[in-house]
This record gives structure tokens, C-alpha cells and sequence, in this order.
């Protein structure tokens, strides 16, 4: 997933962007608000600071909501009610103010993008049935098979599956397992997870096939 974002501060800029690369996004960095109309091809996501200094923020997210139907989350020290009420009219999709946990962030970009009904996790695949050596993942049929026999998932446990396997060997992190298969956190979130994963290794018969990347989340082993 890209995501562009609008910030002028370099501190703010410099921490948030290796934390949202390690998650697995792709991070364009605007500094300015003059300039980002440019920078919206290919997309997904913009993380607008209202505090700019060339221009209003708000003003720049009503332009960029008349230029684009891409989502929209601000996230600006502006606290107030108001302010919250005018940057959603202004054609946001979310408002998160700061100070933000970065996990929080992460979460409110994916639930943005499920609502708006845009292709994340496995509808983005463009794929509907995934094969792992012997393991077979029918998307559309909500089917397992290993070595051709059915195999019975709940319906969450069918979900972390299909959003690993989805990911062709790149990272999911926890966050955004718990955001789309769950829809949010909570303090026992992470250990929910590790039972999911545990409980489908032993289904599976395959223990190997989902690899614990640690203190990040899941990916398919390269060797299944």
C-alpha cells in the first residue's frame, strides 16, 4: 500500500516513516502542501498535517478530494471538536490527533480503506485461489484442502490464513492482521493472534508453513 505523507516536520517525518515501512507500506514524503496534487498518482492513502506552511491544511484537503477520490486521514494537533468537524467535511475519511500510537494509525488507515470498499488484504490480490505445496486456499469458496483433503477453519482462522497467504511472502504485520481480520486492538490482542496461528499450524498439519517474523507478525515460508 502507498501512502503519501503530508508533513513538514522533520521530526514527526523521520520517525513515522521507517515505522510505516517496517508495517510493509510504501511512504512518499511531502514537506509542503504546494506540490502534493502532483504526488497523488498511485496513492492509496494521504496523511495530511493540518499545520503546513504554505498553505491551509484544510484548504489543501478540500483540493485534493476535488482532485482525487484517494483516502484521506488527517492527523494534526488540532484537537478541537471544530476542528475535527471541518477537516471531515473538508472531505476526510478519518482524523487522528496527535500525539497517535503508530499500531492506531495503522488499524484506522486499513478500516479507511475496507469501509471505502477498496481492494486491501486479499481482495487486492487479484487472485482467488492460492497453492502452497499441497495446501490449497479457495478465496471465493472460504475452502482449505491439504493434500486434497478438506481441512475445517473457523471463520477467523480462515482469514489470518488467507491474508498470509495472500501476501505472497511478505510480512503481515499483527497490526493489520488484527485490524482486518478483527476490525481493532485491545490489550490481549496479540496473544488472540498467536492462538489463531497456533491453531492452524496444528490443523494444517504444516507447522512450518507460517513463519513468526518476531515482534513484527506472519509470512508464508519461503519453504511451505
Amino acid at each position: 500500500m502507498r501512502v503519501l505523507l503530508v508533513e513538514d516536520d522533520d521530526r514527526v517525518a523521520e520517525a513515522l516513516v521507517p515505522a510505516l515501512t517496517r508495517r510493509g507500506f510504501s511512504v512518499d514524503r511531502q514537506a509542503t502542501g504546494r506540490g502534493t496534487l502532483d504526488r497523488l498518482a498511485g496513492i492509496d492513502v494521504v496523511l495530511l498535517d493540518l499545520g503546513l506552511p504554505d498553505i491551509d491544511g484544510v484548504t489543501l484537503c478540500r483540493n485534493i478530494r476535488a482532485a482525487s477520490d484517494v483516502a484521506i486521514i488527517v492527523v494534526s494537533a488540532r484537537g478541537e471538536i471544530d476542528d475535527r468537524i471541518l477537516g471531515l467535511h473538508a472531505g476526510a475519511d478519518d482524523y487522528l490527533v496527535k500525539p497517535y500510537d503508530v499500531g492506531e494509525l495503522v488499524a484506522r488507515v486499513h478500516a479507511v480503506r475496507r469501509r471505502r470498499g477498496d481492494p486491501v488484504g486479499v481482495g487486492g490480490t487479484g487472485t482467488e485461489v492460492f497453492e502452497v505445496a499441497d495446501v490449497r486456499v479457495d478465496l471465493a469458496r472460504h475452502e482449505v484442502t491439504v493434500a486434497g483433503e478438506p481441512v475445517a477453519l473457523s471463520r477467523k482462522e480462515f482469514q489470518v490464513l488467507a491474508l498470509v497467504v495472500a501476501a505472497g511472502g511478505a510480512v503481515c504485520t499483527r497490526e493489520r492482521i488484527l485490524a482486518e481480520v478483527w476490525g481493532r486492538t485491545w490489550a490481549g490482542a496479540n496473544r488472540t493472534l498467536d492462538v489463531h496461528v497456533a491453531t492452524l499450524r496444528t490443523k494444517l498439519g504444516r507447522p512450518s508453513l507460517l513463519e513468526t517474523v518476531r515482534g513484527v507478525g506472519y509470512r508464508l515460508s519461503v519453504t511451505g
